[in-house]
C-alpha cells in the first residue's frame, strides 16, 4: 500500500485519532534528501502492514510542519496512539527508519 498523502483536512482523522502506529514523512519536492528517502518510505508503507504509513508536504501543508516545527527536511516523526513518540531529521538507511518504530 502507498503511503498516504496527508493534509490540513485529514490528519487529525489519520494521524491524531489513529490508535497505532503512524509514520510520517514530511518532506519537498526539491529536497534532494527527500528524494533519497522518499523510495524508502514507500517500501516501509509496502511491507509494513501493522504501520499507517503517511508524507506531507511541508510546501504544500505548512500549518501541518509549523505545528510540530519541523525545520529542516527530511523529517520523520512517529506516532504512537495520536502522539509524537520519536523524531529523525535527515536522510536515513532504511534500518535506521525501521528502528524509529
Amino acid at each position: 500500500m502507498a503511503a498516504l498523502h496527508l493534509t490540513t483536512e485529514n490528519f487529525r482523522k489519520e494521524v491524531l485519532e489513529y490508535e497505532g502506529t503512524a509514520m510520517v514523512d514530511f518532506w519537498a519536492s526539491w529536497c534532494g534528501p527527500c528524494q533519497m528517502v522518499g523510495p524508502v518510505i514507500e517500501e516501509i508503507a509496502d511491507e509494513r502492514k501493522d504501520v499507517k504509513v503517511c508524507k506531507v508536504n511541508v510546501d504544500e501543508q505548512p500549518d501541518i510542519a509549523g505545528k510540530y516545527n519541523v525545520m529542516s527536511i527530511p523529517t520523520i516523526i512517529v506516532f504512537k496512539n495520536g502522539e509524537p513518540a520519536t523524531v529523525s531529521v535527515g536522510a536515513k538507511p532504511k534500518a535506521e527508519l525501521l528502528a524509529l518504530l
